[in-house]
Protein backbone atom coordinates (compact mmCIF):
# COMPACT_ATOMS: atom_id res chain seq x y z
CA UNK A 1 0.00 0.00 0.00
CA UNK A 2 1.45 3.09 -0.62
CA UNK A 3 2.58 5.77 1.99
CA UNK A 4 1.35 8.63 0.57
CA UNK A 5 -2.16 7.91 0.10
CA UNK A 6 -1.80 6.95 4.21
CA UNK A 7 -0.55 10.35 4.89
CA UNK A 8 -2.57 12.08 2.66
CA UNK A 9 -5.81 10.40 4.48
CA UNK A 10 -4.42 11.48 7.69
CA UNK A 11 -4.32 14.86 7.17
CA UNK A 12 -7.21 15.43 5.22
CA UNK A 13 -9.12 13.90 8.83
CA UNK A 14 -9.92 17.05 10.96
CA UNK A 15 -7.90 17.21 14.57
CA UNK A 16 -9.88 16.11 17.35
CA UNK A 17 -12.01 18.90 19.02
CA UNK A 18 -10.90 19.16 22.82
CA UNK A 19 -13.66 19.24 24.96
CA UNK A 20 -14.06 22.57 27.23
CA UNK A 21 -13.23 21.87 30.90
CA UNK A 22 -15.96 22.28 33.58
CA UNK A 23 -14.34 25.24 34.88
CA UNK A 24 -14.77 26.61 31.16
CA UNK A 25 -18.20 25.97 30.61
CA UNK A 26 -18.87 27.24 34.01
CA UNK A 27 -17.02 30.56 33.17
CA UNK A 28 -19.21 30.57 29.85
CA UNK A 29 -22.47 30.24 31.40
CA UNK A 30 -21.61 32.72 33.80
CA UNK A 31 -20.13 35.13 31.14
CA UNK A 32 -23.41 34.52 29.32
CA UNK A 33 -25.74 35.75 32.46
CA UNK A 34 -23.62 39.08 32.24
CA UNK A 35 -24.37 39.42 28.54
CA UNK A 36 -28.22 38.78 28.94
CA UNK A 37 -28.75 41.22 31.93
CA UNK A 38 -26.70 43.83 30.29
CA UNK A 39 -29.18 43.29 27.54
CA UNK A 40 -32.24 42.80 29.59
CA UNK A 41 -31.42 45.63 31.64
CA UNK A 42 -30.24 48.04 29.08
CA UNK A 43 -33.48 47.57 27.69
CA UNK A 44 -36.12 47.50 30.64
CA UNK A 45 -33.88 48.62 33.34
CA UNK A 46 -33.53 47.19 36.75
CA UNK A 47 -36.75 46.70 37.95
CA UNK A 48 -37.66 44.60 35.28
CA UNK A 49 -35.19 42.87 34.57
CA UNK A 50 -36.10 39.72 36.03
CA UNK A 51 -34.02 36.98 36.36
CA UNK A 52 -36.73 34.66 34.14
CA UNK A 53 -36.02 37.09 31.29
CA UNK A 54 -32.53 36.83 32.14
CA UNK A 55 -31.92 33.38 31.90
CA UNK A 56 -34.73 33.21 28.77
CA UNK A 57 -32.48 35.47 27.19
CA UNK A 58 -29.06 33.37 27.93
CA UNK A 59 -30.97 30.25 27.29
CA UNK A 60 -30.33 28.41 30.77
CA UNK A 61 -33.10 27.00 32.58
CA UNK A 62 -34.14 29.59 35.31
CA UNK A 63 -32.77 27.23 38.44
CA UNK A 64 -29.25 27.03 37.19
CA UNK A 65 -29.18 30.97 37.73
CA UNK A 66 -28.35 30.41 41.43
CA UNK A 67 -25.48 28.61 40.83
CA UNK A 68 -23.79 31.82 39.67
CA UNK A 69 -25.50 34.35 41.64
CA UNK A 70 -27.25 34.14 45.23
CA UNK A 71 -29.42 37.39 44.28
CA UNK A 72 -30.97 38.94 41.40
CA UNK A 73 -29.09 41.61 43.30
CA UNK A 74 -25.92 40.17 43.64
CA UNK A 75 -26.23 40.18 40.26
CA UNK A 76 -26.60 43.56 39.61
CA UNK A 77 -24.06 44.01 41.94
CA UNK A 78 -22.09 42.76 39.11
CA UNK A 79 -23.07 43.75 36.41
CA UNK A 80 -21.76 47.43 36.10
CA UNK A 81 -18.07 46.85 37.48
CA UNK A 82 -17.80 44.21 34.92
CA UNK A 83 -19.51 45.87 31.93
CA UNK A 84 -16.88 48.92 33.21
CA UNK A 85 -14.35 46.90 32.75
CA UNK A 86 -14.70 46.76 28.65
CA UNK A 87 -15.05 50.48 28.78
CA UNK A 88 -11.94 51.04 30.23
CA UNK A 89 -10.04 48.51 28.04
CA UNK A 90 -11.90 50.29 24.85
CA UNK A 91 -10.90 53.42 25.90
CA UNK A 92 -7.55 52.25 26.88
CA UNK A 93 -6.45 50.94 23.68
CA UNK A 94 -8.00 54.61 21.94
CA UNK A 95 -5.60 56.48 23.29
CA UNK A 96 -2.61 54.57 23.35
CA UNK A 97 0.48 56.40 21.96
CA UNK A 98 -1.19 59.50 22.50
CA UNK A 99 1.27 62.43 22.55
CA UNK A 100 0.60 64.54 25.50
CA UNK A 101 -2.35 65.05 27.70
CA UNK A 102 -4.79 66.91 25.68
CA UNK A 103 -4.47 64.57 22.39
CA UNK A 104 -5.27 61.41 25.15
CA UNK A 105 -7.95 63.25 26.60
CA UNK A 106 -9.70 63.99 22.78
CA UNK A 107 -9.04 60.13 21.90
CA UNK A 108 -10.72 59.08 24.86
CA UNK A 109 -13.78 61.48 24.93
CA UNK A 110 -14.43 60.29 21.16
CA UNK A 111 -13.46 56.99 22.24
CA UNK A 112 -16.57 57.07 24.87
CA UNK A 113 -19.40 58.29 22.91
CA UNK A 114 -18.14 55.92 20.22
CA UNK A 115 -18.39 52.94 23.00
CA UNK A 116 -21.83 53.95 23.72
CA UNK A 117 -23.13 54.22 20.26
CA UNK A 118 -21.79 50.65 19.89
CA UNK A 119 -23.22 49.84 23.49
CA UNK A 120 -26.74 52.12 23.85
CA UNK A 121 -28.00 49.88 26.85
CA UNK A 122 -24.91 51.03 28.87
CA UNK A 123 -25.79 54.13 29.66
CA UNK A 124 -29.50 52.72 31.30
CA UNK A 125 -27.47 50.58 33.41
CA UNK A 126 -25.43 53.22 34.25
CA UNK A 127 -27.42 55.95 34.93
CA UNK A 128 -29.89 53.37 36.88
CA UNK A 129 -26.89 52.20 38.94
CA UNK A 130 -26.81 54.53 41.24
CA UNK A 131 -29.86 54.00 43.07
CA UNK A 132 -30.63 50.11 41.98
CA UNK A 133 -27.19 48.90 42.09
CA UNK A 134 -25.50 51.70 44.32
CA UNK A 135 -22.21 49.33 45.27
CA UNK A 136 -21.36 48.57 41.77
CA UNK A 137 -22.42 52.13 41.15
CA UNK A 138 -19.26 53.62 43.44
CA UNK A 139 -17.23 50.34 42.35
CA UNK A 140 -17.46 51.50 38.22
CA UNK A 141 -16.73 54.85 39.10
CA UNK A 142 -13.81 54.26 41.58
CA UNK A 143 -12.21 52.35 39.33
CA UNK A 144 -12.70 54.50 36.31
CA UNK A 145 -11.45 57.33 38.28
CA UNK A 146 -7.80 55.46 39.36
CA UNK A 147 -7.09 54.71 35.92
CA UNK A 148 -8.09 58.26 34.90
CA UNK A 149 -5.80 59.65 37.99
CA UNK A 150 -2.86 57.11 36.62
CA UNK A 151 -2.82 58.56 32.71
CA UNK A 152 -3.21 62.38 33.80
CA UNK A 153 -0.10 61.83 36.66
CA UNK A 154 1.80 60.51 33.15
CA UNK A 155 0.88 64.30 32.03
CA UNK A 156 1.40 65.65 34.77
CA UNK A 157 5.53 64.79 35.36
CA UNK A 158 5.30 65.47 31.48
CA UNK A 159 4.72 68.90 32.35
CA UNK A 160 1.47 68.79 30.57
CA UNK A 161 -1.24 70.33 33.26
CA UNK A 162 1.73 73.10 34.90
CA UNK A 163 -1.05 75.10 37.16
CA UNK A 164 -1.71 71.22 38.57
CA UNK A 165 -0.45 68.89 41.36
CA UNK A 166 -0.75 65.40 42.23
CA UNK A 167 -3.71 66.43 44.91
CA UNK A 168 -5.70 68.18 42.23
CA UNK A 169 -5.92 65.52 39.95
CA UNK A 170 -8.72 63.19 41.42
CA UNK A 171 -10.70 66.13 41.39
CA UNK A 172 -9.82 66.97 37.75
CA UNK A 173 -10.61 63.63 36.88
CA UNK A 174 -14.35 64.06 38.32
CA UNK A 175 -15.07 67.37 36.74
CA UNK A 176 -13.84 65.56 33.16
CA UNK A 177 -16.18 62.83 34.08
CA UNK A 178 -19.05 64.86 34.61
CA UNK A 179 -18.73 66.46 31.72
CA UNK A 180 -19.21 62.93 29.74
CA UNK A 181 -22.22 62.31 31.78
CA UNK A 182 -23.93 65.26 31.18
CA UNK A 183 -22.85 65.47 27.70
CA UNK A 184 -24.43 62.14 27.01
CA UNK A 185 -27.49 63.89 28.25
CA UNK A 186 -27.74 65.93 25.72
CA UNK A 187 -25.79 64.00 22.93
CA UNK A 188 -25.46 60.82 23.35
CA UNK A 189 -28.83 58.80 23.79
CA UNK A 190 -29.66 58.79 20.71
CA UNK A 191 -27.20 56.00 19.50
CA UNK A 192 -25.66 58.32 16.40
CA UNK A 193 -22.03 60.24 15.96
CA UNK A 194 -21.68 62.87 18.58
CA UNK A 195 -21.99 66.20 16.34
CA UNK A 196 -17.83 67.03 15.68
CA UNK A 197 -18.62 70.85 16.78
CA UNK A 198 -19.20 69.03 20.56
CA UNK A 199 -15.86 67.55 20.57
CA UNK A 200 -14.11 70.50 19.23
CA UNK A 201 -16.02 72.78 21.89
CA UNK A 202 -14.78 70.05 24.55
CA UNK A 203 -11.16 70.18 23.86
CA UNK A 204 -11.63 73.70 23.44
CA UNK A 205 -12.73 73.60 27.01
CA UNK A 206 -10.02 71.48 27.96
CA UNK A 207 -7.15 72.53 26.58
CA UNK A 208 -7.75 76.04 28.54
CA UNK A 209 -8.35 74.14 32.00
CA UNK A 210 -5.40 72.00 31.45
CA UNK A 211 -3.12 73.83 29.38
CA UNK A 212 -2.62 77.10 32.26
CA UNK A 213 0.09 78.37 33.72
CA UNK A 214 0.09 78.44 37.51
CA UNK A 215 -0.32 81.75 38.73
CA UNK A 216 2.78 83.78 39.94
CA UNK A 217 3.73 83.72 43.87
Amino acid sequence: MPTSNIASDAQSKPAATRRPTRAEKAAATRQGLIEAAAGVVGEFGYADASVARITARANIALGTFYNYFETRQALFDTLLPELGQDLIAFVGDRVRGSRDTLEMEERGFRAFFEYLAANPGFYRILNEAETMAPKAHHKHFQALAIRYVAALRIGLARGDMPAYSEDDLETVVYLLMAARSYLTLRYGLAGGKLPENVVETYIKFVRGALSQRAPAP
